[in-house]
């Protein structure tokens, strides 16, 4: 399953760069889309502002099909204070243009497996898909409006995996 949840990573990072180029964050020195892995990261207190945070929870595996295929399912976790020059009036709007940024990097809803163990990642036989995501009500924490989108990701378990 962790080429298929790198190479959903992977996908929704190189969208976003594409979606939205302005949308970057410095991580451990170096400058990238605002998206990241929680497993792979450094723990955090609070949710950043304008970063989505992936979280894989549940795994399964059905082995009733002729292959056998995995799920799992992600949350993206986003949240936004909205712009300084505002004073963070404007942080519902800003939370609105992160659903749309995330609806566009979610679709199409599939994209090629990579394996990302060797260097260039090597293309695999079979495609990453998931359902649409579902959105959470908006929290509000004092400055700060966060929301979680779930999406169940699936891959076919390839020879070696």
């Amino acid at each position: 399953m962790q080429n298929a949840k790198d190479s959903f990573y992977v996908a929704l990072r190189n969208r976003l760069a594409v979606i939205n180029p302005a949308r970057t964050v410095t991580l451990r020195a170096v400058q990238r889309p605002s998206i990241m892995v929680e497993e792979a990261e450094p723990p955090q207190v609070q949710l950043a502002n304008d970063i989505f945070v992936l979280r894989w929870r549940a795994e399964t595996v059905n082995l009733q099909l002729p292959s056998v295929l995995t799920q799992t399912t992600c949350e993206i976790r986003y949240a936004t204070s909205g712009s300084q020059q505002n004073a963070g009036l404007d942080r519902g709007r800003a939370l609105t243009e992160m659903d749309k940024e995330l609806l566009a990097m979610l679709t199409p809803l599939q994209t090629q497996k990579l394996n990302f163990t060797q260097t260039p990642a090597a293309v695999m036989q079979t495609f990453v898909f998931w359902t649409e995501p579902t959105l959470s009500p908006v929290e509000v924490l004092r400055d700060q409006l966060s929301r979680t989108a779930t999406v169940t990701v699936f891959a076919f378990e390839e020879q070696g995996e």
